[in-house]
């Protein structure tokens, strides 16, 4: 980077933790630190869930998942709309009427303690890992593309933001993620723009979307029914609502965004605008990726797009067969350039028979290079067991920094960072919440001062911090990185929102069948996952109702005992 692209970021992020550091002053106690006592306007409480739920790996992989995949990503969140209104009907009034400061103490209050102990702790292994995920996503690949140290990305990127995390609580979170997620906002603006003005002048956004069309690029609506396709309008509307159901409603990191509001009225208008804003601003991210894809059609790409790991294989004895692989694919590179022309030529004359003709011939030379790209990924393994192999999350910062005018390249870089913080310092207030509320105070220490608490949720903030840390520095080499925490998230999410489900809707079952229920719930769950014998999407609605029958099954069994 240069040094005005130094001078942007380390400018952009002082700014962010000073902001943080003085919304976090003045007295506080327990309630400030994680409800922020509850005065939050309603669009304070908007952008915190966006920011909580946006992180980096939003930014990152989304561009890279559309380049590779198109943009069928999005019906992953067709379900998210539909999951607000319930969840403004149901959890909403009954987690304000009880003022419970996390959603597990609603489940003891409806069940029995150790109902809600495990709840609780499902919610802190995941959270955790993601979390940790989270950190990784944005430190493996700056620091693969600009040639920083791994690890110590990785102590930057969670240690600065516990700084105001630690110090500020809940409030400082919202506050901080309204002004990141502004800053955010217009800079991936300024990439898509820029995206845009790099190509050929007789290719404009009309033209560049006409051509990333006929490529399928634009596939928004898939319609066919698989089980095992991972994004389909099915999977998207209806794992998709389980998902955002237990994501948005049993989630503390996403739970505590909205528990900060003035009023039930405040919270369900941030979840409802929430619910509109969401899928176009996924499909925006996303049409980034499918135009990128267009710019690398006019303009050289990489065979490989993560710089690091090719150079570590040109240092072995594949060198030389990698090589081969990388002139075979430039050539192929020069061909789909002419080819693209043409495309673009034949779409403006309106000719369908010459722009069929031409969509065909750059379908198979890109179909080819796809090949060589394998057989690139296939290399990399042999040589690199322990490397890297998928590149999804490097496509838009490969473009970013190779293609971006200075300035501009530091703040997308910042950007990075904001995202990162924004979704991680909510995760760690929320980890932490969970873990004083329904662990420490719940179970070994309720009588103690507000200022013991108070000391207390501020170390576990920091603990939490130190434990996601380290979760980053074994988490690389995962694949594309928004497609794990989602994964990570369906294991999980489908029980817990289960469990929610029958506390709300099945009066007459206990905490015994529940619990039971939500153990062997699980179970299925990760036994059908490992046997891939559906999509993970698909796991959200099996985990829930899995939970639904058994409680039922269970509870005769139980009352009679």
């Amino acid at each position: 980077m240069s040094a005005l692209d130094w001078i942007v970021l380390i400018a952009t992020l002082t700014i962010i933790i000073l902001y943080g550091i003085w919304k976090s002053r003045g007295k506080q106690n327990m309630e400030s630190y994680f409800l922020g006592n509850q005065s939050m306007p309603w669009y304070i409480v908007l952008l915190s869930i966006i920011g909580t739920q946006a992180s980096a790996i939003t930014f990152i992989s989304a561009p890279g998942q559309a380049y590779t995949d198109g943009m069928r990503f999005v019906q992953y969140y067709f379900g998210l709309p539909l999951a607000m209104v319930v969840l403004c009907i149901t959890f909403v009034p009954i987690f304000h009427k009880l003022k419970v400061y996390t959603a597990y103490e609603f489940l003891e209050q409806r069940f029995d303690l150790k109902t809600r102990t495990l709840t609780a702790s499902l919610f802190l292994i995941q959270r955790g890992l993601s979390t940790g995920i989270s950190i990784c996503a944005p430190s493996i690949i700056l620091s693969s593309l600009l040639g920083w140290n791994l690890y110590w990305t990785n102590m930057i990127m969670g240690g600065l933001l516990i700084i105001y995390t630690v110090a500020g609580g809940t409030r400082a979170v919202a506050y901080t993620q309204t002004l990141q997620l502004a800053i955010i906002f217009g800079g991936m603006f300024l990439a898509g723009w820029m995206v845009i003005h790099l190509l050929p002048p007789d290719i404009r956004l009309k033209e560049a979307l006409q051509v990333s069309g006929k490529m399928n690029k634009l596939n928004v609506i898939v319609t066919k029914f698989d089980w095992n396709d991972k994004y389909n309008i099915w999977s998207g509307l209806i794992g998709g609502f389980f998902l955002a159901l237990s994501y948005f409603g049993t989630d503390q990191s996403q739970v505590g965004r909205y528990l900060t509001a003035k009023s039930v009225k405040e919270s369900r208008i941030g979840l409802l605008m929430n619910g509109f804003v969401k899928v176009p601003m996924q499909f925006l991210i996303l049409l980034i990726g499918a135009l990128v894809f267009v710019f690398y059609l006019y303009f050289r790409a990489p065979v490989f797009f993560n710089k690091a790991e090719l150079a570590r294989v040109h240092a072995t004895t594949h060198g030389p067969a990698l090589q081969q692989l990388e002139n075979k694919y430039e050539a192929l590179g020069d061909i789909k350039r002419q080819q693209v022309k043409d495309l673009a030529a034949a779409i403006e004359a309106g000719n369908p028979t010459r722009v069929e003709t031409a969509r065909t011939a750059l379908q198979i030379t890109e179909n080819n290079a796809n090949a060589v790209r394998q057989e690139v990924v296939s290399l990399i393994k042999t040589a690199d067991p322990a490397g890297d192999a998928s590149d999804t999350n490097y496509i838009f910062l490969h473009f970013v920094v190779n293609s971006l005018p200075k300035g501009l390249v530091g703040l997308l870089i910042a950007i990075i960072f904001l995202a990162a913080w924004g979704s991680i310092a909510a995760a760690l207030n929320s980890l932490a919440s969970a873990t004083v509320i329904d662990v420490y105070k719940r179970l070994y220490n309720d009588n103690a001062a507000p200022e013991h608490y108070l000391r207390v949720s501020r170390l576990w903030t920091l603990l939490w911090g130190v434990f996601c840390i380290v979760v980053a520095q074994f988490a690389s080499g995962l694949g594309s990185l928004i497609e794990v925490v989602n994964v990570l998230g369906s294991w999980f999410y489908g029980v817990t929102l289960g469990i929610f489900m029958v506390a709300f809707y099945l009066k007459r079952v206990g905490g015994t069948a529940t619990f039971w229920a939500a153990i062997a719930a699980e179970a299925v769950v990760l036994a059908m996952y490992w046997a891939e014998k559906v999509s993970f999407l698909w796991l959200n609605a099996i985990g829930c109702l899995l939970v639904l029958l058994f409680a039922l099954i269970l509870q005769p069994l139980v009352r009679r005992r």
